[in-house]
């Protein structure tokens, strides 16, 4: 799913392993888990300055993972955004998961990321992996799931969601 600016991945809890991917036990009602990652100072904060976007772009600290848990259909929760429904094959779509699960940044193996409140109630933050910049934002990220899947996307042209969006249009349904 993405809006203008910023994309983000949407599974069914149900498809999900808590044993693998411990943060899910902080959302025990949601049926479907929203996935999207950016900067850890930038993304928490709704009402961040023009200065604080410039300096994720270019000086970024660290990047955090922002799980959403809900239950209403995807075609209701996410009104008004580009949904892009995707199949895959059990081996893809576990490739896609272990790609996800890889860019939480846990302090033990085996263990949970920190959690941190969300933008939302039904929502938490995580510390992630993987470096935020301008030329890898939310997009390359979701990008690099989608690829690491099998999909023919090509993460280094995707900055935007429109960018990640032209690619997703020329992928050929499965039969």
């Amino acid at each position: 799913v993405h809006n203008s600016w910023h994309a983000a991945i949407v599974l069914r809890k149900s498809d999900l392993a808590e044993k693998t991917m411990p943060e899910l036990a902080d959302f025990p009602a949601a049926q479907f888990i929203e996935f999207s990652w950016g900067d850890q100072d930038y993304f928490p904060n709704p009402h961040s300055s023009a200065f604080a976007a410039v300096k994720a772009a270019l000086w970024s600290g660290g990047s955090v993972i922002h799980l959403v848990g809900f239950s209403d259909s995807v075609e209701y929760f996410y009104r008004g955004a580009t949904i892009t429904e995707l199949r895959l094959s059990p081996a893809a779509y576990r490739r896609m998961v272990d790609y996800i699960d890889e860019t939480f940044l846990r302090e033990t193996s085996p263990g949970r990321a920190r959690a941190a409140p969300g933008l939302f109630p039904y929502s938490r933050f995580y510390p992630a992996s993987r470096s935020f910049s301008l030329l890898r934002t939310c997009n390359t990220w979701v990008a690099e799931a989608l690829e690491q899947a099998g999909l023919p996307i090509a993460p280094a042209f995707v900055i935007t969601a429109g960018n990640l969006q032209s690619q997703l249009s020329a992928i050929k349904p499965m039969p």
